[in-house]
């Protein structure tokens, strides 16, 4: 009981010599400002520095093929033969539907074709013999003519039993009902004795091809139309042999391991929602991304290779929400610059107009300076972990990767 009482009393006497630490220091700020001496500001001087620029979206994964199974013939399914849930080759047979009233009506049709050839082969030598019985007048011109027909219909004949034995051949084989590509196989909507009807609207399974897999990530038109005028303006330059590259973050905020390649913008903007569908490839070896998952997609928009990264802290808001910097002349005077704002990358602000390079912002001692106002500055120290900018694992090293969450 001694120990817990001791320990509050020392968080007390810790947190009161705080709060005296700091209002001695705010003391010492206006009382140094009222003896007419410089008030002490950190300084951060701008040094234009390449960073790769990137945008999270939220997409949706798609199968990169799929196929719904559909007989071409009605009759009855005699067995299933695969597996729900596994994979499946193309051309594997997944369906026995019951061969017997098929190889019946081709066993019919070649035997017709047969009677036809033999047929053909008699009135071709009859219509032979009339011909020279014709030329010594032995026969009328009309019992060759008559020949001469029942030879080509014979012939016609042939053709038709042809084609009916190529159709039940046909037929016979669509008995055995085969995977078009290979995939995932899902569960199966008829069993054993079934009967099924040719091009029915209901599926008897369905199969998905999900190594690779598609990722579809809406992007709104103003974000594109934004991004195609800073590359034609020189702000941004594409990364190079990683442009087009896209990073994978799951729905448990686990970055999947592989990386994407964009395929292809959509032409068609979509007018409920304003936006255009950007399509992204995946590796998928381990089937860890399933059709239908929510993920959030990093695409790489590219590098601004003179960007100006601005502490937020050095960066205040009027009263109508613009922002600006105070900074210290070169008459180690404070001046006002109305800032042009990017986006926010960890805990810096991009700033896009308002700084030059070699410009000292303040971003500490803000507190009752004024523009105007001679200060005495001094390099601000920061401390920046890797949480906050993390390198790019493509890019050179001396580029910094930042994302617009």
């Amino acid at each position: 009981m001694n120990e817990i009482k001791i320990g509050y009393l020392v968080a007390i006497l810790l947190a009161m010599s705080l709060a005296f630490s700091a209002c001695e220091n705010q003391t010492t700020l206006v009382s140094s400002q009222a003896n007419g001496s410089p008030a002490a500001v950190g300084v951060v001087v701008m040094q234009p520095e390449p960073v790769i620029l990137t945008t999270k979206l939220p997409g949706r994964t798609a199968a990169f093929r799929f196929a719904e199974i559909r007989p071409q013939i009605s009759g009855l399914i005699l067995k299933r033969l695969f597996t729900e849930g596994s994979d499946v080759k193309v051309g594997e047979e997944l369906y026995q539907i019951d061969p017997a009233p098929f190889q019946a009506v081709l066993d019919n049709a070649e035997a017709s074709m047969d009677k036809a050839e033999a047929q053909l082969f008699a009135v071709h030598l009859r219509a032979k013999r009339y011909r020279e019985l014709l030329v010594d007048k032995a026969i009328s011109q009309q019992d060759y003519d008559d020949a001469i027909a029942a030879e080509k219909q014979a012939k016609a004949e042939i053709k038709y039993w042809k084609a009916q034995t190529k159709t039940a051949r046909i037929n016979l084989n669509y008995t055995k009902i085969t995977a078009p590509i290979s995939g995932r196989i899902g569960r199966s909507k008829v069993t054993d004795g079934a009967i099924v009807t040719a091009y029915q609207s209901t599926a008897l399974a369905s199969i998905q091809q999900l190594d690779p897999i598609y990722v579809d990530v809406p992007q709104s038109t103003t974000e594109l139309l934004r991004l195609k005028r800073r590359l034609q303006d020189g702000h941004l330059k594409n990364n190079g042999a990683n442009h087009g590259k896209v990073k994978l973050i799951l729905d448990d905020d686990i970055s999947y391991p592989l990386e994407g390649t964009l395929q292809f913008s959509d032409v068609t903007v979509e007018p409920t929602t304003g936006s255009v569908i950007l399509r992204v490839v995946f590796p998928n070896p381990e089937a860890l991304l399933l059709p239908g998952m929510f993920v959030q997609a990093v695409l790489r928009e590219g590098v601004n290779e003179q960007a100006l990264l601005v502490p937020q802290p050095g960066v205040s808001r009027d009263t109508k929400g613009n922002p600006f910097a105070l900074i210290v002349d070169d008459d180690s005077k404070v001046a006002l610059r109305p800032l042009t704002l990017d986006r926010a990358l960890a805990d810096k602000w991009l700033v896009l107009t308002g700084l030059d390079p070699g410009d000292q912002v303040i971003v500490e001692g803000l507190k009752m300076l004024r523009p105007g106002m001679t200060v005495q500055a001094s390099p601000f120290q920061t401390t920046q972990t890797s949480q906050d900018i993390a390198t790019d694992p493509g890019a050179q090293p001396q580029k910094r990767s930042v994302g617009n969450n």
